[in-house]
């Protein structure tokens, strides 16, 4: 684990709706928090969706559901909210969070890299974005104008733009105490929110990214997805394409969120470096910016 993890950890981690068939397997989250990360606490905060994490109550039947019973979760809006300076942003100045969130140290990122209906893919810009947006405030002023009945009215660039700014407001919280994990595994074009509604999954497995740079690590997944065969990415690579989703990666440069530039070494072979197609046959690489 990253050197600049310590202190009281949160891992940020889509713990999805209940029964969703492709959230990381629990005992691959048990095994890595009681070997790397005793202490740490499974940090989530409830949907502006109504759903089975819409209230408190009802998240954390859900997470009993799903099986994250194994370390205490906590649900980082459930005792309120308070905001953080988005610097830079277009959209905000501040972005609410769930309250809790300034009682950590450090975070973990722990993604289920995969589809989104509104964001093309979820990487862990939108697994922060998203998740440590509050359910009420946060994640309305992401998704919405103030006042619009639509709940859903922003799309497409804005609505990258807005998740990624409020990303930046909890990394930049952190001051570089932030690990990313993306896991490229039962990769649907649906996020994980979608439960047992998700799509097929047709995109092959790949392995698990880490790194320290939340721009390099989700830029290597995309070209991990498009180095692969047409037959291979096709829905996926649609998904991200229909909903503009690389203004994730273009913002976050513009932001100085991160290096779009990176170098991935396969520590399954020596730590050698690989090519995104190298690794889309399915390898588990580090990524590591130049």
């Amino acid at each position: 684990m990253c050197d600049n993890i310590k202190g009281h950890v949160g891992v940020k981690l889509h713990t999805g709706e209940p029964n969703g068939p492709n959230i990381i397997p629990r005992e691959w989250v048990k095994a890595l928090m009681e070997k790397d990360l005793k202490g740490a606490n499974i940090i989530e905060t409830n949907t502006y969706y109504k759903g089975g994490r819409y209230t408190t109550e009802d998240h954390r039947k859900t997470l009993e559901t799903n099986g994250w019973t194994f370390c205490p979760v906590d649900i980082l809006d459930e005792h309120g909210t308070t905001t953080l300076p988005v610097a830079g942003g277009k959209w905000f100045r501040k972005m609410s969070v769930g309250s809790d969130l300034t009682n950590y140290d450090a975070m973990v990122t722990l993604t289920h890299f995969k589809g989104h209906t509104q964001g093309g893919f979820g990487g862990s810009n939108k697994n922060i974005g998203i998740g440590c947006a509050d359910g009420r405030i946060g994640k309305a002023w992401i998704h919405t104008t103030p006042g619009q009945d639509n709940q859903w009215d922003k799309r497409e660039e804005e609505f990258m733009e807005r998740m990624t700014e409020s990303t930046k407001a909890s990394v930049d919280y952190f001051e570089g105490r932030v690990c990313y994990v993306n896991v490229m595994r039962n990769m649907s074009v649906s996020c994980d929110c979608e439960g047992v509604g998700a799509a097929p999954v047709v995109t092959p497995n790949v392995g698990i990214l880490s790194s320290t740079d939340i721009l390099a690590i989700d830029q290597a997944c995309v070209d991990i997805i498009y180095a692969m065969t047409e037959k291979e990415h096709h829905d996926l690579v649609e998904r991200i394409e229909t909903r503009h989703g690389l203004r994730q990666l273009s913002y976050m440069k513009e932001l100085g969120m991160g290096n779009n530039r990176y170098v991935l070494i396969d520590l399954d072979n020596g730590g050698r470096r690989i090519t995104a197609k190298e690794a889309a046959k399915g390898l588990k690489p580090f990524v590591q910016t130049k």
